[in-house]
């Protein structure tokens, strides 16, 4: 009887294969110019801080802030519905309106008893109407519509009393972080402005080295090389010089045969 036994590749082996293979994969998707994989380095850590920044930082700013100002307007308007049904009004709800207006920033109306609108699409990005939904649903308890699409700076909420139907317009500002999307404008501007002194400098950084890199390409295949100043920091202008110096000494020995 004969047992084959399959022979057990060690972990570490078979890691560094798949790492081989991705690195040689990487390799040759990768620009192969000095200048284009230098600007790879610069570029790429700002775009990942970017975002980071963005998605992680703002977006959880931008949650928290919005939770808390349409949780206030929402407390105002379950202050405004408190008032309505517990103090006697006037007719036309003229007073409660004016208050409203006065001291709450709310467009307040009070409706007759009437069905509320049918539901409509709800976005399926829109933080501001799920957070609408939720605190209207925590503080007020009572049947309700909103429309956070329908008008570009107000917001309609209508919510169903026991004898009349409350319909508020509220700015679109005082319930959602207006000013995040102001703060990334600003962040990627001057990302964009940083990259692009960035980019002029290191060209100047660069072009010594593929100057220097043209000049001994040209001189190995027997080629006519300017005279060309070294330029460049400090490493790169040494080996210019070492490069001028080295031309001299085989035209020298050229010469001399």
């Amino acid at each position: 009887m004969t047992t084959t036994v399959a022979a057990k590749v060690p972990a570490g082996r078979g890691i560094r294969g798949a790492y081989g293979r991705f690195a040689r994969w990487l390799s040759s998707i990768m620009p192969k110019g000095l200048y284009a994989r230098s600007l790879i380095i610069i570029i790429t850590p700002v775009v990942l801080l970017q975002a980071i920044v963005a998605f992680v930082f703002m977006e959880r700013h931008f949650q928290v802030v919005t939770a808390r100002l349409t949780a206030a307007v929402v407390a105002d308007i379950a202050a405004v519905i408190d008032v309505i049904e517990t103090y006697p009004q006037d007719a036309d709800f003229r007073q409660i309106d004016r208050i409203a207006k006065d001291r709450l920033g709310l467009n307040v109306a009070v409706l007759p008893p009437e069905p509320l609108p049918p539901a409509g699409p709800k976005p399926f990005f829109d933080q501001l109407d799920q957070t609408f939904s939720r605190e209207i649903t925590q503080q007020i308890g009572k049947p309700f519509w909103i429309d956070t699409v329908g008008r570009s700076n107000l917001v309609e909420i209508r919510i169903q009393l026991d004898s009349h139907v409350l319909r508020v317009f509220a700015r679109r500002s005082q319930t959602y972080a207006s000013n995040s999307l102001i703060f990334i404008s600003w962040m990627v501007g001057t990302s964009v402005v940083l990259l692009a002194i960035a980019i002029i400098f290191l060209r100047n950084q660069i072009r010594p080295i593929l100057q220097l890199a043209s000049a001994v390409d040209d001189f190995g295949k027997g080629r006519a090389v300017p005279d060309f100043r070294p330029r460049g920091a400090r490493e790169v202008r040494q080996a210019t010089v070492a490069f001028h110096d080295m031309r001299t000494r085989v035209e020298r020995q050229i010469e001399q045969r």
